[in-house]
């Protein structure tokens, strides 16, 4: 496949281009285009185009395929989630989460993390590759084929960028992903419905505000200080607190959106009544909003959420300076749904 173009990640534009030039028909991309979304895995399976030209694709493009996928279900509740086998043999993982307003699904942007969170599953195994435009709307063809055999209605709403990886790390990928998946003769999801989380690349943050996409941004924040977001999460050292902030009130200037900000509380580490005052100073006074979200316990860290009464202490700190905070809802806990997890056990095994 070294000579040949991966067609799931070209626009119809671009794949009509190629097909002028080999003199094939141009309107033929918009009937390959169509195949790809309904979830072909061969040209032999496009049964609109002759052979002969399902042959003259095959010589020119592929189609990036999953090898395989295990599925795990919560008892708890709706979630499902997805560990994927990648085409060379990595491992990837999806959530699948229901909500009121619909189905939302976490995709996962790299194989692994080069990031270093203190208390993330995803990269504790390490670091292996990006992932291609293809590879991530895989993840979100699968899952649709996979829940239309018991629901043919079922459709994805929203999409969430926030599984195995860091987004804007894998920049260019994860932007042409996006523009795939938002257009209407694939799975047409409005921009206004995903959000992209990251730790925090301030350089990608400001080439993302100039992408005319009116995404979510949720960025990890996890500590109050310099001194804890260091020791927590490495890319504090080359992006402190204040260039990050800055340029968080800078995308919400340029683009007009709110920002979320994450922030997992980690009990005896960075969730004491002056961490809450410290980060309301950061958010007081503009766009925001922050997400409480009890820290995962894994076995690779002794990090462990605090009490009940010490979230809603916080809660009330922030309302107190006027900075909207809510508590995350934890989903599918019995099936590790935290991403990272399943696939740090797949390879130890």
């Amino acid at each position: 496949m070294e000579n040949l173009i991966d067609i799931k990640s070209l626009f119809p534009e671009e794949i009509k281009e190629i097909l002028v030039r080999e003199g094939i028909e141009g309107y033929r991309a918009g009937q390959i285009f169509s195949w790809l979304y309904k979830g072909a895995d061969s040209f032999e399976e496009m049964t609109n185009l002759s052979k002969e030209l399902r042959a003259r694709l095959g010589a020119l493009f592929y189609i990036e395929k999953m090898r395989g996928a295990e599925r795990l279900s919560s008892r708890l509740d709706e979630t499902k989630k997805y560990l994927f086998t990648l085409s060379d043999g990595e491992y990837v993982e999806s959530v699948l989460l229901s909500y009121k307003h619909g189905y939302s699904v976490c995709l996962s942007t790299q194989v692994g993390c080069k990031m270093g969170c203190a208390f993330c599953a995803s990269t504790k195994a390490g670091f292996s590759r990006h992932l291609k435009p293809s590879e991530i709307l895989n993840q979100m063809d699968w899952i649709t084929r996979d829940r239309k055999k018991e629901d043919p209605d079922f459709r994805i709403s929203h999409v969430v960028l926030m599984g195995i990886g860091e987004p804007l790390d894998n920049y260019e990928n994860v932007i042409r992903f996006l523009r795939l998946v938002n257009r209407k003769e694939g799975f047409g999801i409005g921009f206004r419905n995903v959000s992209l989380s990251t730790c925090g690349l301030v350089d990608r943050i400001y080439d993302l505000a100039k992408e005319d996409m009116p995404i979510t941004l949720s960025i990890s924040l996890h500590a109050s200080n310099d001194a804890t977001r260091s020791a927590l999460m490495p890319v504090n050292r080359k992006y402190p607190l204040p260039q990050l902030m800055q340029a968080a009130k800078d995308y919400t200037k340029i683009t007009g959106r709110r920002i979320s900000f994450e922030y997992t509380l980690i009990a005896g580490v960075n969730d004491s009544a002056q961490n809450a005052k410290e980060l309301a100073m950061l958010m007081k006074g503009w766009l925001n909003h922050v997400n409480l979200i009890p820290v995962n316990p894994t076995r690779e860290t002794d990090f462990r959420p605090g009490s009940k009464k010490n979230l809603q202490e916080w809660i009330r700190i922030l309302e107190k300076e006027g900075v909207r905070a809510t508590l995350r809802r934890t989903l599918g806990a019995d099936i590790s749904a935290a991403c990272g997890q399943l696939r740090r056990e797949k390879l130890a095994e």
